[in-house]
């Protein structure tokens, strides 16, 4: 099965030392119903409002390391708070989400849950929070050091130029960097697309 409904003593196994007990308090306050689920590539995690029939519902990506599963949570967190608050009323991202999101960040790194990598790009983030979870590129870089083990995967900006590496099932090659992103051609139509020099991709012998 895609999702499972995930026992609060298994949140151990996902969450870093320290963030246990005042994880377990905001979920058992909202009711929430939290499920770990098989990695997705397009979310890492996801949040749907209470009705009347079920309770506020959370899912987060199985495959993150701890600190990346902690601050993914707290991303659908946010949205649960901000839903409570303000209904439909506001921008799913706008600044009252960011507002009660930094709010929950300050309070998981007062608490010295974070290594001080983590703990200095989650300060930067609190300037503006991304409407990802986890989706600057200071933050996604060094997340990856926490990462249990390597995938066999890479981020586009290690790749050499005119690497060949496939993505979503299709093959591409590197090209230039253009300001921010990398120009990139899909080798079987020709077709050119932008990728974030953070994105991972699965690099193939030439």
């Amino acid at each position: 099965m895609a999702k499972q409904e995930a026992p609060l003593q298994l949140l151990k196994n996902y969450l870093p030392e320290g963030s246990y007990e005042a994880v377990v308090r905001h979920i058992l306050e909202h009711r929430v119903h939290l499920t770990i689920t098989r990695q997705r590539r397009s979310v890492l995690g996801d949040y749907r409002h209470r009705t009347h029939y079920a309770n506020h519902r959370i899912s987060i990506n199985s495959n993150l390391n701890r600190y990346a599963f902690l601050i993914t949570l707290l991303h659908e967190l946010a949205h649960l708070f901000t839903y409570e608050q303000f209904g439909n009323g506001v921008s799913a991202h706008g600044r009252e989400w960011k507002a009660i999101y930094a709010g929950l960040l300050k309070e998981f790194i007062n608490s010295r849950i974070f290594p001080p990598d983590i703990e200095r790009e989650l300060f930067l983030s609190l300037r503006n929070p991304a409407a990802s979870s986890c989706a600057e590129d200071g933050l996604i870089r060094v997340l990856r050091n926490y990462d249990p083990a390597p995938n066999g995967h890479r981020l586009v900006e290690e790749l050499p130029e005119n690497a060949l590496f496939r993505s979503e099932g299709r093959v591409f090659r590197k090209l230039e960097k253009l300001r921010k992103r990398f120009r990139c051609i899909e080798v079987a139509t020709g077709h050119v697309y932008l990728f974030s020099p953070v994105y991972e991709v699965e690099e193939l012998n030439a």
